[in-house]
């Protein structure tokens, strides 16, 4: 395996890593006590192409790979995670399960606007009472002549104020389970649909992050996303290219904190010298660096897999795993670096830790990403 990067992929990185030095570093505290980052932010994702990686050119996508997308995902999550939400959902979750699940007038309506950042997306499967026990959904979706009518409600739906549409996971028959469940596009317009947004989180605080109700939410079945009783494949598919995602997402977190951790140990003396030169600070850079290189590697197998056409859910878990519980451990550790002052909010560390906490809990828990792993290794299924 080739790991060095080609001449497109270079400039993919160089120019995401320029626009988040540039308009999204600089705000991200901003964003992040006004709990709000700003909608120009979108509109320039998608001037820039970065909201149509691997979409096909025909339906307003900037094509690319699966890889330069890690890379984008990547610097992102250096600058703001919570920037990184938006596309990870728009795009990753959303965009991408259009694509491969769409029909030809589903793919011509939804995607040049969200290609563009005209549009953006939400993924509706979490809800109130059920967060990794995702077949067992009650929202429903019942046939009404050529219509569906929708009744239930999602939560922590990231993007859920701001979306123009919700893929919207709904039981549309008795089966139960998985096999019971169907994806459907709702526009976010449609009559009695209501969206109230979560505010007081601990990280991740510039996301639009949604409860959605939904009470008698009526859509013809040209919305209905793949086949009938299909939609928890249609969930699962999405979910095992969006964990890479969020797996890159994190290896910016946690770059973000190697490289502000050595930037403060350089210059911080104690006890007459640097800190970095004690050697269990660079004990707390070192474990960092280490887990900084070891989740990129993960993530880039994940999207080498996908680009191959080769099997890839295990190993999209255990990048997962790995990269978010690394993150934690990163910003952590720069927190430690920091001393007190990482304690306070005028330096990013903090902001770091909050926002690397819940990529434990998203797409998949921790738990539940041991789970699968032990499954795939074994065949012997826990649940």
């Amino acid at each position: 395996m080739d790991l060095g990067l080609t001449d497109e992929q270079r400039a993919v990185r160089e120019l995401a890593r320029d626009f988040t030095d540039r308009e999204i570093v600089p705000h991200a505290a901003a964003w992040d006590r006004a709990e709000s980052v700003d909608r120009g932010v979108v509109r320039r994702l998608g001037e820039l192409g970065f909201l149509g990686l691997t979409i096909p050119e025909e339906y307003g996508g900037s094509e690319g790979d699966h890889l330069a997308y890690c890379l984008v995902t990547e610097e992102l999550g250096r600058g703001d995670s919570a920037v990184r939400g938006i596309l990870s959902v728009s795009l990753g979750l959303v965009g991408k399960t259009i694509a491969a699940w769409g029909s030809e007038e589903q793919k011509q309506r939804w995607l040049p606007g969200l290609c563009s950042g005209g549009l953006l997306g939400c993924f509706g499967l979490t809800e109130p009472g059920t967060g990794s026990d995702a077949a067992s959904l009650t929202t429903r979706a019942r046939r009404d002549g050529g219509d569906w009518v929708i009744d239930g409600a999602k939560m922590f739906i990231t993007n859920g104020t701001w979306a123009d549409v919700a893929l919207v996971f709904a039981r549309s028959g008795e089966e139960p389970g998985h096999r019971g469940v169907t994806a459907f596009l709702v526009p976010t317009g449609a009559q009695g649909l209501d969206r109230r947004e979560i505010h007081g989180k601990l990280g991740l605080r510039g996301q639009a992050t949604a409860e959605l109700s939904f009470d008698g939410v009526r859509v013809p079945d040209s919305a209905r996303l793949g086949p009938v009783g299909k939609g928890f494949s249609v969930a699962m598919s999405a979910l095992a290219k969006g964990r890479m995602s969020v797996a890159a997402g994190c290896v910016g977190i946690a770059q973000a904190a190697l490289e502000a951790a050595v930037s403060y140990a350089g210059g911080r003396e104690q006890f007459g010298k640097p800190i970095a030169r004690h050697q269990l600070v660079q004990e707390l850079i070192a474990d960092t660096a280490v887990d900084v290189d070891a989740s990129r590697l993960l993530t880039w197998r994940v999207a080498d897999l996908i680009d191959r056409g080769l099997p890839f859910a295990t190993e999209s878990s255990v990048a997962k795993l790995h990269a978010s519980e690394a993150a934690v451990r990163a910003a952590n550790n720069a927190l430690q670096v920091f001393g007190g002052y990482g304690y306070i909010d005028e330096f990013p560390v903090g902001k770091l830790l909050r926002d690397a906490r819940v990529m434990t809990l998203y797409e998949g828990t921790s738990q539940i990403h041991k789970l699968l792993i032990g499954r795939s290794l074994t065949g012997v299924s826990a649940f």
